[in-house]
């Protein structure tokens, strides 16, 4: 086969473009798309850190831990505080409590909140703001006792707040009408200066204590220890479940010494008065009864009291959160004489039988004494000085004393110095002499000074409680228990050795002021009671100084009475102030009311013990005479049975006299 002839010179044709795979200008285009690529996924990267780092981490850091574990608090209950017979003063109820929870607040959503809540937004504000050192978990109390509106508010803006977590609480249920509001006092939030106080160094704000009273004075026993329950929630605030429960542990009860039976009639019997009534059982210190007048609502500060209810009771000009039973310092009059009295006879200064001639007046160190009665009470000795209250006799008896003297048995009694009751921010009074006026003016005591402290006048000042106390001591020959109001307490008394004798010639004159024609305490009498007790009329300001002014109702006497029963073998004493009720003889009626609803108690307890008995005993008959035979009758003696020895089996049979 023969094959045609190449050509030496073929010619070759190169294509005009190159291959789109060998184009350098299209693999520089698709880096560059690659690069522009990966800057923007990276700026896109950066700013999203950025936005999670440096611009809103709080916002972010917020919402992871809304998916987390949180501690809602559970309150623990306050103890329940009881009368000496078991009965309940202050209790619990349940109610709602709206906290905020400082790990999820916003500051913008305060401003709704308050006015869905009818709170103060300026109040609310200051109250987070005050909490910004304590650490996030720590919640804020927002409002307590929830009415059914703050419920509605609440549930409808759950999402729009997460930041409002509703609790359950046992708040304080007060007696009403201000009943014992001075004794039991009330509980608050914890304070500022109280967190620094050592005594509530372990509490933290927004904490519950008790501010007064009792309240505050066993704060430690009544207030328990809040529990905790943990919960998962999510970025809502929801609770999507359990994991923990820490119970609270409840306070304890505490059972106080007060007779509500007697605290209520005490609280009738001031109606309408300002003053105080005191009711102390002398042979152990119990206070049976305590009364202040004016008094304010305990139930107001139980939740946040609105700032228009405390500033009716900061501006009342009777102010009655003051607890005059041991706080208000005043003359106690002519109550004060029997102590005068006693000094006289333990000092052998006077004798029952010295006498005194009352002519409505006495000079003495150059100043004309007055007597209350104007036409004096003539020749008087001891025992009616005490029963007609002469004052011309104990400025005589005071003379002869002098201060020290007159100090010193006052002081034995316990004026002038505190009681030691189980209640916070006691007075003490005053008690003059010449130590205590060179200590406290710098200069001498006169001797003119003496007769009107013997009358109760002066610079003498006491508490009812004092006067309680120091009159059931004198009753009591010389033992003074210090009053208290927990009934677990034990007290060990203040002893000093009286004249028996003294002391009896004392209490008959105390006798005759209450039992006796002419004496100034009839009005507390009690039939078939012995009741023993002293007026006192104390002034406020002097009769010149009355004469020159148009003075009011604050500036007339103040009205005491003291007094005990029965006589000689006292088991109750009470003291009343009456301020501004100008004679003693208006307060006796106050102290014979409780006085009279002690023993009809005590005759009513009595009757019931008798008749249990009485049923008991017939119970126990009727099971003894079932299915058993019954004895035969003893015979009875004959006539010859020896003298002395006659039994009678029918009380019909019992010669007339018999006793049983």
């Amino acid at each position: 086969m023969i094959l045609p002839p190449v050509d030496p010179s073929p010619e070759v044709k190169v294509p005009e473009q190159p291959r789109l795979r060998d184009d350098t200008r299209f693999a520089a285009a698709k880096i560059a798309i690659f690069q522009y690529a990966a800057v923007a996924i990276f700026l896109f990267l950066i700013s999203g850190f950025w936005k999670l780092q440096v611009q809103n981490p709080q916002f972010y850091d917020e919402r992871a831990q809304q998916n987390s574990i949180k501690s809602v608090p559970i309150l623990a209950p306050r103890g329940r505080i009881l009368d000496r017979d078991g009965r309940v003063i202050v209790d619990n109820h349940s109610s709602f409590t709206l906290i905020l929870a400082r790990e999820n607040i916003r500051e913008e959503h305060l401003r709704p909140i308050a006015e869905g809540l009818d709170l103060d937004y300026n109040d609310l504000l200051a109250r987070v703001r005050r909490f910004r050192s304590q650490p996030k978990y720590v919640p804020i109390v927002l409002k307590e006792e929830l009415t059914p509106a703050d419920l509605a508010f609440v549930d409808s803006h759950h999402d729009f707040f997460p930041e409002l977590v509703l609790i359950e609480a046992q708040r304080r249920l007060y007696p009403q009408n201000g009943m014992l509001a001075h004794v039991i006092g009330y509980t608050g939030e914890i304070s500022e200066d109280e967190l620094d106080s050592a005594e509530f160094a372990k509490l933290d704000p927004g904490d519950v204590i008790g501010k007064f009273g009792i309240e505050r004075q066993y704060n430690s026993t009544l207030m328990g220890v809040d529990g905790q329950r943990q919960v998962v929630v999510d970025n809502h605030g929801q609770v999507r479940r359990v994991i923990g429960n820490k119970p609270a542990i409840p306070g304890k009860d505490i059972q106080l010494t007060i007779d509500l039976d007697l605290q209520a009639v005490a609280e009738l019997a001031m109606d309408g008065r300002n003053g105080a009534v005191v009711a102390l059982d002398p042979r152990t210190g119990d206070v049976l009864a305590m009364v202040s007048r004016p008094t304010f609502d305990a139930n107001k500060f139980a939740v946040r009291i609105k700032a228009a209810d405390w500033k009716e009771i900061a501006d009342n000009p009777d102010h009655p959160m003051l607890n005059r039973a041991i706080q208000a310092q005043l003359a106690p009059g002519s109550t004060f004489k029997p102590f005068v009295a006693l000094a006289g006879l333990e000092t052998g200064t006077i004798d029952d039988q010295f006498t005194v001639h009352c002519t409505g007046g006495i000079s003495l160190y150059g100043h004309y004494q007055r007597c209350w009665v104007k036409t004096g009470h003539g020749t008087i000795s001891l025992h009616n000085g005490i029963v007609h209250s002469c004052d011309v006799y104990f400025y005589t008896v005071g003379a002869k004393l002098g201060i020290d003297n007159i100090a010193k048995y006052a002081n034995l009694a316990g004026l002038g110095l505190p009681t030691d009751i189980d209640l916070p921010h006691e007075a003490v009074g005053t008690v003059p002499s010449e130590k205590w006026k060179l200590r406290n003016f710098r200069q001498k005591w006169y001797a003119g000074e003496t007769p009107s402290v013997a009358i109760g006048q002066g610079a003498l000042t006491v508490t009812p409680l004092q006067l309680a106390r120091a009159i059931g001591g004198v009753a009591m020959g010389g033992v003074w228990h210090h009053p208290h109001l927990l009934k677990s307490e034990v007290d060990k008394p203040d002893v000093w050795s009286l004249s028996p004798d003294n002391v009896t010639k004392v209490v008959d004159g105390m006798y005759g002021v209450v039992n006796e024609g002419g004496g100034t305490g009839g009005r507390a009498r009690l039939p078939g009671i012995d009741v023993c007790g002293k007026t006192g009329s104390a002034q406020l300001a002097s009769n010149d100084y009355l004469k020159g002014t148009a003075a009011g109702r604050n500036l007339k006497d103040n009205a005491w009475f003291e007094g005990f029963a029965p006589c000689h073998a006292p088991e109750i004493v009470v003291v009343a102030l009456f301020e501004h009720g100008e004679h003693g003889q208006f307060a006796a009626p106050i102290v014979r009311d409780v006085m009279k609803a002690y023993f009809d108690k005590k005759a009513r307890l009595s009757a019931e013990k008798r008749q249990q008995q009485s049923n008991l005993t017939a119970r126990l008959a009727e099971v003894g005479n079932i299915g058993l035979p019954h004895a035969a009758p003893p015979e009875p003696e004959t006539a010859d049975a020896p003298s002395g020895n006659l039994v009678y089996h029918d009380a019909a049979e019992e010669p007339a006299g018999a006793d049983h």
